[in-house]
């Protein structure tokens, strides 16, 4: 679509980096509010999240170098070319979790409640940078001839195939996050326990990202086989995970 915002010179303004910065300070905006409905300090709110933005661009983009490590190895400048994507979303979740444990341990604030609190964030923040990968092109569907919502990409700085209509994976996912999102806000009025959101999150998540990988295009992502991408073998754990994580906060809350 339009990879490049606008240029000033030398100086280039992305798309894909400015989309991928409005949903994390939205997403962090909705976690200090609610965070203040629940007595925390907002401004560990902000820390833990830049904490977490660190974290998860460094995790994504490592294990999107690591699955595509023959290339990198060829063309080791390109490893910091994060404005034209390569960002692997479990991969950031891999690191950022250690990280928020840490963080939250050393602040002395509740795990499973503070997950809760981020937990509606990382599916506005997810829902918002997966519109920036449609402008970047990247992460870019199977062709879909015949399609009527189809999509053409016809920019050359596009990281997509060009002139070819694709399934639009990227903005699949986002409806599917922005979903997500809706139903997380509403049903956190009815949370009965410590970790339901965010496992409640893990598990949407999971089941959403499963089923957009068959119509994912790009098979520099990695596979366990030739039917079955990494991110899948990842969703299907995260996915059982989330069931024993929910079964377990429950059975330690109520008792039952």
């Amino acid at each position: 679509m339009h990879p490049v915002l606008f240029k000033i010179g030398p100086f280039t303004i992305y798309t894909y980096g400015v989309l991928v910065a409005t949903g994390f300070l939205l997403g962090l905006g909705l976690a200090i509010k609610d965070a203040k409905r629940h007595g925390i300090s907002p401004y560990k709110i902000v820390d833990l999240g830049f904490y977490i933005l660190l974290s998860a661009l460094i995790g994504s983009r490592l294990f999107f170098i690591l699955i595509n490590i023959t290339h990198y190895i060829k063309n080791p400048i390109e490893i910091f070319k994060i404005w034209e994507g390569g960002l692997v979303f479990y991969g950031g979740l891999i690191l950022t979790v250690p990280t928020f444990l840490w963080y939250v341990r050393k602040n002395s604030l509740g795990v499973w409640n503070t997950s809760d609190i981020f937990a509606p964030s990382l599916a506005i923040g997810h829902a918002i940078g997966r519109i920036g990968c449609f402008f970047a092109g990247c992460c870019y569907g199977k062709p879909a001839e015949g399609l009527p919502w189809a999509i053409v990409f016809t920019n050359p700085e596009s990281l997509a195939t060009i002139g070819v209509p694709l399934h639009p994976t990227q903005l699949y996912e986002s409806i599917g996050e922005f979903i997500n999102f809706f139903i997380l806000i509403t049903f956190r009025r009815y949370k009965s326990f410590n970790g339901q959101i965010f496992m409640t999150y893990i598990l949407l998540y999971s089941l959403l990202r499963f089923i957009v990988e068959f119509y994912r295009g790009d098979t520099n992502r990695g596979f366990i086989t030739s039917e079955l991408s990494i991110s899948q073998g990842i969703s299907i754990l995260m996915f059982f995970t989330a069931i024993i994580g929910l079964i377990a906060l429950r059975h330690k809350e109520t008792g039952r």
